[in-house]
């Protein structure tokens, strides 16, 4: 197995048709110049692509929540993904008014529906700041020290930044683990609406069935807007505020795209773990993810069944259902991925090679020759008590009542220290947010499925050991939580009243409370202090082991990296093209609405809305057809490198143009996290063709194809 953790690794690659390369990154958009990528099939200068000093396609890009969207209008038009538009679908619906079924379309601006919890960010600026963030590191200090020592760093850093600027939200990221920080400088837009969403019948066509598969038939696209002030700063809703006006959008090409095209996708990736050694690799492999599958598992199929008769029920769940469901499906092809490419092995087998070239040297040795060995304690360590710690941390999660007790009781107390000591979520700059998910989450509680959902994660929290440190007693807590699951429904949670009201009041007047929710968290609160400090201590560690490793890597292979993904712009390559995953299977890069009629069943997942039936019998595809073909593109694979947070990405042909959008990966590229591949690595997407024949041929929302600058007819 290759060293995949390597800067640049091209794999060359010999094509029938053009002579193109793919190859592994996630590359900061500041790097794409070393690129060589019109070398590569690009037909622009990747001064159009990422240019600090002039207007470029990085402009047109944003952030949506922990997605990708582009600007594909002048006045904040946004396309991004179904799936990512979703919570303000299912918010916006009713039993009466279902939108995830029926689907939803702004006949003008004044219909377009607010989306509270939304946010968009564009990336104006970023610099290297790992100087000034590791200036407050001593040798001195403990790992809990100073991982506080550096986080508090980072908050500073950014709210100077934002007494400097205040038009910009900043955040200082890590690149290296304990090594390289960067800030950026965000325009922060609140005021989100919904444009046009397709019906859950194209936008989820195959559900959970066909998720993270190919061939897909989906059309993963919905249409947001972006508003703010008329002065142009960002605010909060308001019916006073106007469609924000990006530097740069997008152009949309209908022409999409062929077998062997050149592509680029800009977006804003989530985390990857390809830096990780083989004792993490491990840890994920035989602890976390099984844990993982197993308990999203459970928790499915209880929403599932108790929204069976109820669709006012199943509307609650369908949301946070639906970001379960995914996870866990890719927690199970990471797991197939980690075994079948026997990535740990890989990864052992190259540590073994750098131990070596460790060991060869003794003023080397003497710096790093116990590296390796300390990180793969630290896992160890961690799996010890790993059954408990995960459990308990999802006790929280699968029960809603106690999160919002939890999330009450810590921010309470955290409102009591100094602004630059709080966690994050309770900052000053950052509160009203932590606040409004919570109310959010609030208006979705069902009570009899919580009462379900703590009962079981009662029997699950029996079963483990609690280690000798925990603060809290087993049998004690389990009598509280039994307790508590015979309140469950008749507590208050879903009364805005009722929350307000406790989040007014101090730690003090919580603690005499007589809600039994917040009395249990007053008492489990402590435990759940402790693990967030082991968590802190970790992260001091594991950081400075990780940089550490970092720097005796460059000196074995001569070379720099590529930083993980964080969440931070990046772009990434490739070509249009298909696949093999077994022996004898060749999958092809391109399917059509005639697979969407062959898979068609008329029961979900497998529902197609009867207009969609109509036109394509009568083979009316508009301007969007295949050439020489009466079929219509829907999906598109490709072989660039991605992870979650690109969904909704653009993919861009070599003019830059947007021919498609980012919603996926096959089901072997979940292993992206941990390595990439370039003969199974392959992303997926709606193709524009049938976004914009979706759109405008079969829910008649020309207006919005006019607004683009593509021709209806």
């Amino acid at each position: 197995m290759r060293n995949w953790w390597l800067w640049i690794v091209v794999i060359l690659l010999a094509l029938p048709v053009a002579h193109l390369q793919s190859e592994e990154g996630m590359f900061p958009v500041s790097d794409i110049a070393a690129l060589n990528l019109m070398e590569k099939g690009l037909k622009i200068s990747p001064a159009d692509i990422y240019n600090p000093d002039g207007i470029c396609l990085v402009d047109g890009i944003c952030r949506v929540n922990g997605c990708t969207g582009s600007f594909v209008s002048p006045a904040g038009l946004i396309i991004t993904n179904h799936h990512c538009a979703y919570r303000a679908i299912q918010n916006a619906s009713t039993a009466d008014n279902d939108l995830l079924v029926n689907g939803f379309s702004a006949a003008d601006r004044a219909a377009e529906i607010p989306s509270p919890g939304y946010v968009v960010r564009i990336t104006e600026s970023y610099g290297d700041v790992s100087q000034k963030v590791l200036s407050v590191v001593k040798p001195e200090m403990t790992f809990t020290e100073r991982t506080r020592a550096i986080e508090r760093r980072r908050k500073e850093i950014e709210k100077q930044a934002e007494a400097a600027n205040p038009a910009i939200r900043a955040e200082v990221a890590e690149m290296f683990a304990g090594k390289t920080y960067v800030l950026f400088e965000y325009t922060f837009i609140r005021d989100v609406r919904l444009v046009f969403a397709p019906p859950s019948s194209v936008g989820n066509f195959g559900g959970d069935v066909d998720n993270w598969e190919w061939p897909r038939h989906t059309g993963d696209f919905s249409f947001m807007r972006a508003y703010v002030a008329a002065d142009g700063s960002s605010a909060e809703y308001s019916p006073d505020n106007v469609p924000y006006q990006p530097k740069k959008h997008i152009q949309v090409d209908p022409r999409g795209v062929a077998a062997n095209d050149f592509v680029f996708l800009l977006g804003y990736p989530g985390r990857t773990a390809r830096h990780k050694t083989a004792a993490f690799l491990a840890y994920e492999e035989d602890v976390r993810l099984p844990f993982i599958v197993d308990l999203y598992q459970w928790q499915i199929a209880l929403m599932e069944e108790m929204g069976l008769e109820d669709r006012a029920v199943a509307l609650q769940h369908s949301s946070r259902m639906r970001s379960l469901a995914n996870v866990e499906k890719r927690s199970r092809g990471q797991l197939k991925g980690l075994k079948r490419a026997q990535i740990t092995a890989g990864r052992a087998a190259e540590e073994a090679q750098l131990q070596s070239f460790i060991e060869s040297d003794p003023q080397r040795f003497q710096k790093y020759g116990t590296v390796l060995n300390e990180i793969a304690g630290g896992y160890s360590g961690m799996g010890e008590t790993a059954d408990y710690e995960l459990t308990i941390s999802n006790l929280n999660n699968a029960s809603r009542a106690l999160y919002f007790a939890w999330l009450i009781y810590d921010a309470a107390l955290e409102s009591q220290k100094p602004d630059l000591e709080r966690e994050s979520a309770y900052m000053d700059r950052n509160v009203a947010r932590t606040v409004q998910r919570l109310k959010l989450a609030a208006k979705d509680w069902h009570p009899e499925t919580d009462q379900a959902m703590l009962q079981g994660m009662i029997e699950r929290l029996s079963r483990v050991t609690f280690p000798a440190d925990a603060v809290v007693d087993k049998e004690a807590l389990l009598a509280d939580l039994k307790a508590l699951s015979e309140n469950v429904v008749t507590a208050k949670w879903n009364e805005p009243d009722f929350l307000e009201t406790l989040l007014a009041q101090s730690p003090d007047q919580l603690s005499k409370s007589d809600d039994p929710f917040i009395k249990v968290m007053a008492k489990l609160h402590p435990e759940y202090a402790r693990l967030r400090g082991l968590g802190k201590q970790r992260s001091g560690k594991m950081d400075k082991l990780y940089g550490s490793l970092i720097e005796v890597k460059q000196e074995f292979l001569k070379t720099q990296f590529v930083p993980d993904a964080n969440g931070t712009l990046r772009l990434t390559f490739g070509r249009v093209e298909g696949y093999s995953p077994e022996d004898a299977v060749i999958k092809t890069p391109i399917t059509t609405l005639s697979g969407v009629i062959d898979k068609t069943t008329g029961v979900a997942p497998f529902e197609t809305p009867q207009r969609v039936a109509e036109l394509y019998a009568a083979k009316d595809f508009g301007n969007f057809a295949l050439p020489g073909k009466e079929d219509l593109a829907v999906a598109i694979l490709y072989s660039t490198d991605t992870t979650g947070g690109n969904s909704g990405s653009p993919i861009l042909n070599a003019e830059g143009n947007l021919v498609g959008v980012n919603f996926d990966r096959a089901f072997e590229a979940t292993i992206n996290d941990f390595a990439w591949n370039q003969s199974y690595s392959r992303s997926i997407g709606v193709d524009i063709r049938y976004a914009l024949w979706i759109t405008g041929k079969v829910f008649g929302a020309d207006h919005l194809l006019k607004e683009m600058g593509v021709q209806t007819q």
